[in-house]
């Protein structure tokens, strides 16, 4: 009986040691992805879940929530929460379309001249900014909590949209507008035809996939170099491979399926630029260290000197300006700004948040791996979408993946 115990504690403490250095949050999350792509190949009727269209879909349908997630998980992580982003988004919609289109049956507004779409798209984002402005005031230098001051946003900003849209939609919006959230790069497939490549593939996609594959790897391999350079803990070199493979092979992947659509959508180039400028702004930054001490300890953030409500008001101007930003995208792709756009999109990108890793208690958080927990949440919906699954069922199966996304969260805090 001792003999038998005395192997079990050996075998765990083999496993733990191959183990050590392993995130299992991020890499459970990666794990669980793959396996739900896995999933849904196998259920959806004729493997409908793979085809290049439906990929195209997937990236354009949730680049939204998906924006809004780059700009949650910096809230979470300082611990904060913003319940009023899918309002913001639906004001500053509104907004868009007030100044871009500007129908003249619209009462009240006939003052105010179209302008150009860009123009439109900057005012729309400065306007944004100042809806954070507004909360990060309230939360920051009043003391208000950010739960309270969001809440109260979310009603405030729904209130608004109707407001300035006068519970009608606005629409529809110029091209150069509407590519922003439905658009492609190289649609026609002009440099595949001069490069001589078939038809059936978009040689600009496959180029930008091969690029990103390799800008991936030199990335992964160059910071890991960083960190074994300085002593830092690194992940072991097998597990690091395996999964650096893994994830340029999907990668690689999806780069081909949106090849044999449309192309690379706008919305997927917006969403790389931003995770790599968020990533940077959170890893390299004082700013980005701020955030994550405030949300570690906050008594000790205050005593180190960190300025603590500038933090917190900066955070939420950010916030709204990404709020905006996917309210024009929301706009873009519907070609109107309607009163309801927007609806319960804070619940799906504190999801995305909060799956993709982060930590109830705040300090703990990526922006790539809130991008993993919304990117989950798109290829959930959609394939019980695909799969003819009620919208009951559906908010079940979404409210049990986030319950068991923050138990996970508080099982390898208490391991710890």
């Amino acid at each position: 009986m001792a003999t038998a115990t005395k192997e079990k504690t050996s075998l765990l403490a083999n496993i733990r040691g191959r183990l050590e250095g392993v995130n299992l949050r991020q890499n459970g999350i990666f794990l669980a992805l793959i396996a739900l792509i896995l999933f849904f190949a196998a259920t959806t009727p004729n493997a409908a879940s793979l085809t290049p269209g439906n990929w195209s879909n997937l990236v354009v349908q949730n680049g939204y929530i998906l924006v809004l997630a780059i700009g949650m998980v910096m809230v979470i992580i300082a611990g904060h929460i913003d319940l009023s982003v899918g309002s913001v988004a639906a004001f500053i919609g509104a907004v868009a379309g007030i100044l871009v289109v500007r129908p003249l049956e619209q009462d009240g507004w006939d003052w105010l001249p179209a302008l150009p779409w860009w123009a439109g798209i900057l005012g729309a984002l400065v306007i944004g900014a100042l809806v954070g402005v507004w909360q990060g005031f309230w939360v920051a230098y009043v003391g208000i909590p950010a739960f309270i001051v969001t809440l109260a946003g979310m009603l405030l900003f729904r209130g608004m949209a109707l407001m300035t849209l006068q519970n009608s939609n606005i629409g529809p919006f110029p091209d150069e507008f509407r590519a922003i959230g439905n658009g492609f790069l190289d649609k026609e497939n002009a440099l595949g035809a001069a490069l001589g490549f078939p038809p059936a593939f978009n040689a600009t996609a496959l180029i930008v996939t091969a690029l990103g594959v390799l800008a991936l790897l030199w990335q992964a391999i160059n910071q890991r170099a960083g960190r074994v350079k300085y002593g830092q803990p690194v992940e072991p070199r097998t597990w690091f491979f395996v999964k650096l493979i893994a994830l340029s092979a999907m990668v690689a992947y999806v780069g081909f399926q949106l090849a044999q659509a449309n192309g690379i959508p706008f919305t997927l180039l917006l969403l790389v630029f931003l995770v790599v400028v968020y990533t940077m702004i959170m890893n390299k930054t004082t700013f980005g260290r701020h955030i994550y001490a405030i949300g570690g300890n906050l008594h000790a953030a205050m005593l180190s000197g960190i300025n603590v409500r500038r933090v917190n008001f900066w955070l939420f101007v950010n916030m709204g300006a990404l709020a905006a930003l996917s309210g024009v995208l929301i706009a873009a792709r519907m070609n109107s700004a309607v009163p309801k756009a927007g609806d319960g999109f804070e619940l799906d990108a504190i999801s995305s948040v909060f799956i993709g890793g982060a930590a109830v208690q705040g300090g703990v958080g990526t922006v790539t791996g809130s991008m993993i927990g919304g990117v989950i949440q798109g290829v959930l919906a959609n394939g019980m979408n695909l799969n003819s699954v009620g919208i009951d069922s559906q908010m079940t199966v979404k409210g049990m993946v986030l319950l068991l996304a923050v138990a996970f969260d508080v099982w390898s805090k208490n391991r710890k």
